[in-house]
């Protein structure tokens, strides 16, 4: 009797982890990515085709010889983002891309696609500007980290980074071999050899999103003399941008 009940159980416990492995697969985007709405906006923007899709920019700040591209977090509204961005880089050309699916861009988001999306603005706006800078905000600091480690990059400001979506998606999932089944890494770490800009990485003291330890990783896989670590007290990854030092910490190391 009693092993029929173990085998039931064991049975039960098998059932509940297979279907939840399940779940997690089949749904990974939905826990990756969070589209955002398409809002109105008074600054210019742009859009361009790429891999059979309609992909929008918005441009700030327009006729600067220094331009910064800026990635986004997984919920970040860049038509939102615009006005307070534009006013805080005023002698700056700032490029906002909405990713595939998010804001006035349409498609579906994934790793391959956003990057390659960014290496395509990125290529069609360098012969407009003597230098190009690169802002990346979590989920944005992957894709921040893929263009810096293809192509020529005045400074790379990483905002709440990891090292890789893997590593944070096997913090959460330990039970599960979260490599055999997300499609999406952004590893970050493996492209540190390929960066040459110097690098600031700002972090919050109360991350709960992104781990300390997957952001520290990705710190000590740099040259010391290439990289600058910032970290903003008594804020977490989400309210990280409603201090004051915020903006004023990317303005110094970007420059004006």
């Amino acid at each position: 009797m009693m092993k029929k009940i173990l085998k039931r159980i064991s049975f039960l416990i098998l059932f509940m982890y297979v279907s939840l492995g399940l779940y997690l697969f089949f749904n990974q985007s939905s826990f990756l990515y969070f589209p955002t709405t398409d809002k109105a906006t008074k600054h210019e923007s742009f859009s361009f085709q790429n891999g059979g899709e309609r992909i929008h920019v918005i441009k700030l700040n327009p006729g600067y010889s220094k331009a910064i591209l800026y990635f986004g977090g997984n919920a970040e509204s860049m038509a939102g983002s615009a006005d307070y961005i534009a006013g805080q880089f005023p002698k700056f050309t700032v490029y906002l891309m909405d990713y595939r699916g998010y804001g006035a861009s349409s498609g579906e988001a994934s790793e391959a696609g956003l990057d390659s999306d960014a290496l395509k603005l990125y290529d069609s706006i360098k012969g407009k500007h003597t230098s190009i800078s690169i802002g990346g905000r979590s989920l944005g600091t992957g894709i921040a980290t893929y263009v810096a480690s293809k192509r020529e990059v005045a400074k790379l400001a990483l905002i709440t980074p990891y090292d890789s979506i893997l590593n944070v998606a096997q913090g959460m999932y330990p039970l599960y071999p979260v490599s055999l089944l997300l499609n999406d890494s952004y590893d970050s770490l493996a492209r540190v050899k390929d960066i040459k800009a110097h690098v600031l990485i700002i972090m919050a003291e109360h991350d709960k999103v992104v781990l300390r330890e997957r952001t520290e990783n990705l710190i000590h896989a740099f040259k010391q003399s290439q990289v600058e670590v910032v970290v903003i007290k008594n804020r977490g990854h989400i309210d990280i941008s409603s201090d004051k030092r915020y903006y004023k910490i990317m303005q110094e190391f970007i420059g004006n």
